[in-house]
C-alpha cells in the first residue's frame, strides 16, 4: 500500500509491502520494517532495516495526523493513503489558501525556551518553543516556512492544551496565485 505521508511540512511517499518499507518513491530500495506497540504506553518500537526507534505516538486531531518524539525531536505528521491524499489536497485547493497554521500547545506545560520573535523568517521544520511536559522536554517546530507574526508566550508561562504559542504568515515571495 502507498502512503503520501507530510513531515514538518515535507511530503513523502512510503510503500509498504509485506514487512518491507520502501520510503521516497520507487528509486530507492527497500528495507525490513517492523513495527510494535509497547502495552499500555504511547511507545512504539520501530524497526526499519537493522535500526531499532523508539517513537512516542500522539493522534492529532484529524484522521491521518499525529505528533511524534523520536531522538528528542518532535514530528507533526499526516500520513494518509493515495486516495484520501488526492481527495484531501482537491478539498484543500477548493478552499482556498489560509497560510500557515498556527503553532499550538500540544498538551498542558511550561514554555522553557522560545527562539524567534516577532518578524523573524522560519523555515518548515525549524525549532520555534521549547516546552516542558510529562517531565521532557519538547522542541515545537513550524509546521511550514513562513514568517513570525505573533508570538503569544514567554519563558516560564504555563499554558494549556491547545492554547497559541506563535502565529505564521506566509514568507514574502510565497504569495499565493488567484
Amino acid at each position: 500500500m502507498k502512503y503520501i505521508v507530510d513531515v514538518n511540512g515535507e511530503r513523502v511517499e512510503v510503500t509498504l509491502e509485506g514487512a518491507e518499507a520502501q520510503v521516497g518513491g520507487e528509486a530507492t530500495p527497500a528495507h525490513p520494517a517492523h513495527l510494535a506497540e509497547v502495552e499500555g504506553t504511547p511507545i512504539h518500537l520501530v524497526t526499519i532495516g537493522g535500526a531499532l526507534h523508539r517513537v512516542a505516538v500522539r493522534r492529532g486531531d484529524a484522521r491521518g495526523r499525529y505528533s511524534l518524539w523520536m531522538d528528542g525531536h518532535r514530528f507533526e505528521v499526516e500520513a494518509l493513503d493515495e486516495r484520501m491524499r488526492t481527495i484531501r489536497d482537491l478539498t484543500a485547493a477548493a478552499g482556498g489558501v489560509a497560510g500557515p497554521r498556527p503553532l499550538v500547545a500540544p498538551m498542558p506545560g511550561l514554555v522553557v525556551r522560545v527562539s524567534v520573535a516577532e518578524g523573524d523568517q522560519v523555515q518548515a521544520g525549524q525549532g520555534v518553543v521549547v516546552m516542558e511536559a510529562m517531565k521532557m522536554e519538547n522542541e515545537l517546530r513550524a509546521p511550514a516556512a513562513g514568517v513570525v507574526r505573533a508570538v503569544h508566550v514567554r519563558p516560564g508561562m504555563a499554558v494549556e492544551k491547545g492554547a497559541p504559542l506563535v502565529e505564521f504568515s506566509q514568507a514574502s515571495g510565497d504569495v499565493p496565485s488567484p
